[in-house]
């Protein structure tokens, strides 16, 4: 069984590691030119795109679970015809994107306080960036379907060739070329697109022989799509909630002012980098619990989820212990600003329980979405941001400041960490 998870885990650590790292660049690329403007920028301006891209996750997340338990029941035909529902559904959301593209980005920057020299760079780079969405939603929906057919080595693959061409290109662009923040936006949609054509192109290497499985009258059948958009409905609400709460975070910080906006910025890079480690443990329970729901496999599932929470829970703990024992050292590879490295260092102590909560969270959504058990997956999300995290905000906020966010953020994940394993028998494994 742990060589099972460690099969498909460790491929998804490895390409999910390169995602920070493309943010810890990014960071520090900005937290080194001569204006701290330029790091609030990439910050305000990946924040209206997150609404965006973020939102289409769920393409990723449904693609997965349903793709695993379709290849769990050895249905081919399925298989295929779940991928091109979520290329036809990428597709469109992309050109609506870009259609929309000005009111969209109106309607972002006018709710999200700052000053205003760093809201004019922050709409030059969403609109360099936002043409990537094609790229970037279609990605979504072919990572997903790798996943489901318990291939991790091509998302390894597809993610290390996107992130570490991103990392080129913004050295290029933005040291080399003098481009700034718009160089990192210009970077990722090269890059994006790069990985779209290689995905397409492992697809016909690997797996074109389920084009022949594929009819488009089957394509839209409308109970099958049916399902399909009501399992993506529920996954795309419940990341909304966690879009919102993260957005929410960062336009609260930014209406502070701009140091506490770029040293917020810099401990998100902590918690993104223990998220993307921890949840390649939970693409793997996406995986293999779709694959053992479809297979009716109940034992082997129950002892997939103990594995997988042993493996998952001691890497959320040793980053826990990371950030608590070296989080301050680590500020310096994000910014050499000295007044960005002080004042992002009288938060650092929320470093540690945001990990370990943080991944209790994230291996029940891969568990939760496997056994397309979306429904309650949605209900306690929304539960915990309206119940939980904006009530805590408005409460502590105003008595402390900077570390009342932080405190809402904790209680936040808390709260799912602990609704998700108390309806898990129910749900998931019962």
């Amino acid at each position: 069984m742990n060589r099972l998870i460690l099969r498909l885990a460790i491929p998804n650590i490895l390409s999910n590691l390169t995602v920070p790292l493309l943010g810890m660049v990014d960071t520090a690329l900005m937290g080194r030119l001569d204006s701290p403007y330029y790091l609030g920028a990439v910050a305000l301006g990946s924040l209206v795109l997150n609404f965006i891209y973020w939102g289409m996750g769920f393409l990723r997340m449904g693609t997965t679970g349903m793709t695993a338990q379709a290849y769990g029941q050895g249905d081919a035909p399925a298989q295929i015809h779940l991928l091109g529902r979520a290329l036809l559904v990428a597709g469109s959301a992309a050109l609506l994107i870009l259609l929309l593209q000005r009111p969209i980005a109106w309607l972002g920057f006018a709710l999200i306080p700052g000053e205003a020299e760093v809201l004019e760079l922050a709409r030059s780079y969403f609109f360099i960036r936002v043409w990537a969405a094609p790229a970037t939603i279609g990605l979504y929906a072919l990572q997903g379907w790798f996943l489901g057919m318990q291939n991790a080595r091509f998302p390894l693959f597809l993610t290390l060739l996107i992130n570490l061409a991103n990392v080129g290109l913004n050295l290029w662009l933005v040291l080399g070329e003098g481009l700034q923040s718009d160089g990192v936006a210009l970077a990722t949609v090269m890059a994006q697109y790069l990985g779209l054509l290689a995905a397409l192109g492992l697809f016909w290497l690997r797996y074109r022989g389920l084009l022949a499985h594929l009819h488009w009258q089957a394509l839209v059948q409308r109970a099958a799509l049916a399902r399909f958009f009501s399992v993506n409905a529920d996954i795309f609400v419940r990341t909304l909630c966690l879009i919102f709460t993260f957005s929410f975070f960062t336009a609260q910080s930014s209406g502070v002012d701009p140091l506490v906006l770029a040293a917020n910025q810099i401990l998100l890079q902590y918690f993104y980098t223990m998220s993307f480690g921890v949840d390649g443990f939970a693409f793997a329970a996406e995986s293999l619990v779709g694959r053992f729901t479809g297979e009716g496999h109940q034992a082997r599932l129950r002892a997939v989820l103990g594995r997988l929470f042993l493996w998952g829970g001691g890497l959320g703990i040793a980053f826990a212990l990371l950030y608590a024992l070296a989080g301050g050292p680590l500020l310096r590879l994000f910014t050499d600003q000295p007044e960005v490295i002080a004042a992002a260092q009288p938060y650092l102590g929320w470093m540690s329980g945001l990990a370990i909560a943080g991944a209790v969270a994230f291996l029940w959504d891969g568990a939760y979405i496997g056994a397309t058990a979306v429904r309650p997956m949605r209900n306690t999300m929304l539960l915990a941001t309206f119940g939980v995290f904006l009530p805590a905000f408005y409460l502590a906020f105003p008595h402390l400041g900077n570390h009342g966010l932080w405190l809402a953020m904790l209680l936040f994940m808390l709260a799912r960490s602990v609704l998700l394993t108390v309806l898990a028998k129910r749900y998931v494994w019962g």
